[in-house]
């Protein structure tokens, strides 16, 4: 058994010949170029990328295979320039009779064949499969199934952000309005939530909680993660891990302090303010967008969860004030990958090669312990630079 970092959502812009995926990805978000990021500088071991459904997203799977830079393993996934393992996933959005609103539900699979069949059938109830995150024209029951039925894992995505999520927009109060509970794999808590909020809610108690960037850009990789235990860098084993079996299992969650969320409260819908009472103090607007902090407590069904892995607020590098392209690429030089430098590297090698100031930033990003202000409407929270 060994722990692995893993980053199951991460979005694809361009394809190899630069046809748009998703169109607000970054056109440096190529299947290769995550493949190649997601190890240096990032430091993953396995990622999710929920956009391999697109055919010429599977024709470059298919290249790279046929050119030998990645394998098929034997228990799912593949293996690329054997240090980063990918799991090819997709992202749907559902609207059904049963929904409130649209929400975002996230797919994996363990195989090209069975990513294929899934493509192929996909490609039937939306209007291009092509791009990312497709509405479908499918009853979201007979999607699990589907999705189930080819072996793979089905996730609901961002469960809590105001918009296209399970409990933003998509139902009144529970997941069994919409879903089958018994073909859920797991929860993706998203960037303005953690564990503690999440246990509010007594139906997901059975679940396993995910922490995932959900990366429109190369440097947003990784902004959350989790550390896994597992038996082998494949899909059977993280998929094992989601039930907790053999000895798998998610160590620790690793995410954003909800602070730094877009989504955390409540803000007008207009200027962004934050909300106080029924009409906007600073431009007299009554439209608000709901935050999670907000939302959470209007469905909230208990007061405590089940014992989990830790979830750890730890801030990403790029967050961090005086810590631009430069200081980065010169800590990279120095120690390889993010993931070191967050977890591995002393604070007395750091003093070797940034300013003391800075090093203190990233101990306390370490550690759990910046000041925060609070994001919300869209705007993400910030790390204040008086400590």
């Amino acid at each position: 058994m060994k722990n692995y970092f893993v980053d199951l959502h991460i979005h694809i812009g361009r394809t190899k010949t630069g046809k748009p995926v998703k169109i607000t990805g970054s056109k440096t978000l190529t299947l290769t170029n995550i493949l190649k990021a997601a190890k240096i500088p990032k430091g993953l071991d396995i990622i999710g990328i929920i956009d391999c459904h697109s055919p010429e997203v599977i024709a470059e799977i298919e290249d790279l295979l046929y050119s030998g830079e990645m394998i098929e393993m034997e228990d799912g996934g593949f293996r690329f320039q054997d240090s980063v393992t990918l799991i090819p996933g997709v992202e749907i959005e559902v609207n059904d009779e049963y929904c409130q609103g649209p929400l975002h539900v996230l797919g994996y699979f363990p195989s090209l064949k069975r990513l294929k069949e899934f493509s192929n059938w996909y490609s039937q109830r939306v209007k291009n499969n092509q791009l990312s995150t497709q509405r479908i024209r499918e009853d979201a029951k007979q999607l699990q199934k589907k999705i189930k039925s080819l072996e793979g894992m089905f996730i609901p995505a961002h469960v809590f952000t105001p918009f296209k999520s399970l409990y933003g927009k998509g139902v009144k109060k529970s997941l069994t309005e919409v879903f089958d509970q018994n073909l859920i794999d797991g929860i993706e808590l998203g960037l303005s939530s953690n564990t503690e909020m999440a246990d509010h809610i007594e139906e997901l108690h059975e679940y396993t909680f995910v922490s995932n960037s959900d990366a429109h850009s190369l440097a947003k990789i990784a902004r959350e993660y989790q550390v896994v235990k597992l038996e082998a860098p494949t899909f059977q084993a993280l998929k094992k891990a989601f039930q907790q079996k053999d000895g798998n299992k998610i160590v620790a969650n690793y995410g954003l302090n909800p602070y730094l969320g877009k989504y955390y409260e409540s803000t007008c819908a207009k200027c962004f303010a934050k909300k106080f009472g029924d009409i906007c103090e600073k431009c007299g607007s009554t439209q608000f967008t709901k935050g999670v902090a907000e939302r959470i407590q209007e469905i909230t069904t208990a007061s405590n969860g089940p014992t989990r892995p830790p979830y750890i607020h730890q801030v990403p590098l790029d967050f961090l004030p005086g810590l631009g392209p430069k200081t980065l690429d010169k800590l990279l030089d120095h120690f390889g990958t993010e993931m070191n430098i967050l977890h591995n590297v002393s604070k007395n090698e750091l003093e070797k090669v940034v300013k003391p100031d800075l090093v203190d930033l990233i101990m306390k990003a370490r550690n759990g312990a910046l000041q925060l202000s609070a994001g919300g409407g869209g705007q993400y929270g910030k790390v204040s630079d008086q400590q």
